[in-house]
């Protein structure tokens, strides 16, 4: 059996040759492209040929369909007509309403536009070197040029330790002596567990209430939380630099006054600041870390 003849020979076609009668092959409905292997089988050829002639094919219908998709835009739009629809004829006249025929009169002289004179293109057009260009865009050598703005730097915070250390031993000092009038003392948290290890629990009093009122304070100033956080960590700061003021007037008053056990009430109140400090510190963990 004999291979099928193209183009009036027998021998192996280049791709270009074989394109059109790939474009002629006849095709099952809904199928674009003829596949690899009926292009292999009906001109007897290798994979690499049918590999190459299929890309073409593809390629053209890519095209052939970008084609069409723009052609539907436009007719869409109204820029286009479709193929089918023939451009409609003018009207005629009736000849009823047909102008008469006859010589038409002359038109009006038209006055003349005046066109103002233009200036005539400068000759003496001055270069700008590349210096004047640096010195235009950065306003060196201009001294009417306002200077670009500096930087503002962020004031240094290492003043607010010096101060604070004074006001640590002071503030430590004085809860630790209210604690101690009031019943705060050595204990043994892990005993059983660890018997020697112990714990004065007057210094709870200095490192919570004070603690809270500086990191309250940090949160109502920095901006950077809800309206609701932020308000009540305003209010409970203020609160808690109070107690902190109120408890140091009354340790050195108590000092003062040669009393070495407090009053009820203030060991009262001195008790129920752990328990305050630490509903406080919850609520605004809290409301730091919600949106609504």
């Amino acid at each position: 059996m004999t291979a099928p003849t193209l183009n009036g020979t027998r021998y192996p076609q280049p791709v270009d040759a074989l394109l059109p009668a790939a474009r002629a092959l006849d095709l099952p409905e809904g199928q674009p492209l003829p596949s690899r292997n009926r292009l292999m089988r009906e001109f007897r050829i290798g994979a690499p040929k049918a590999d190459d002639l299929l890309a073409r094919l593809k390629a053209e219908h890519a095209q052939r369909t970008r084609t069409e998709q723009i052609r539907a835009a436009l007719i869409a739009r109204g820029a286009l007509l479709p193929l089918d629809t023939a451009p409609a004829e003018p009207a005629s006249v009736p000849l009823d309403y047909a102008e008469p025929i006859g010589p038409h009169p002359a038109p009006a002289p038209v006055a003349p536009e005046h066109t103002p004179p233009t200036d005539p293109a400068p000759t003496d057009l001055v270069e700008i070197t590349p210096a004047e260009k640096v010195e235009q865009a950065t306003g060196v050598g201009h001294p009417n040029t306002p200077s670009p703005p500096k930087p503002a730097k962020s004031a240094v915070v290492w003043p607010v330790v010096l101060l604070a250390l004074p006001a640590f031993v002071a503030i430590w000092s004085g809860w630790v002596g209210l604690g101690g009038l009031t019943g705060f003392g050595v204990v043994h948290p892990l005993p059983g567990i660890w018997d020697s290890f112990s714990i004065n629990s007057a210094i709870t009093l200095p490192i919570g209430v004070e603690t809270y009122g500086a990191y309250a304070l940090y949160v109502w100033l920095s901006g950077r939380v809800p309206d609701l956080a932020r308000r009540f960590a305003k209010w409970s700061a203020i609160a808690s630099l109070l107690v902190g003021a109120l408890g140091q007037v009354a340790y050195h008053l108590l000092v003062a006054a040669g009393v070495t056990s407090a009053p009820w009430w203030i060991t009262t109140a001195v008790a129920c600041l752990p328990v305050g400090v630490l509903g406080m510190g919850a609520a605004l963990a809290h409301l730091v870390r919600t949106h609504d």
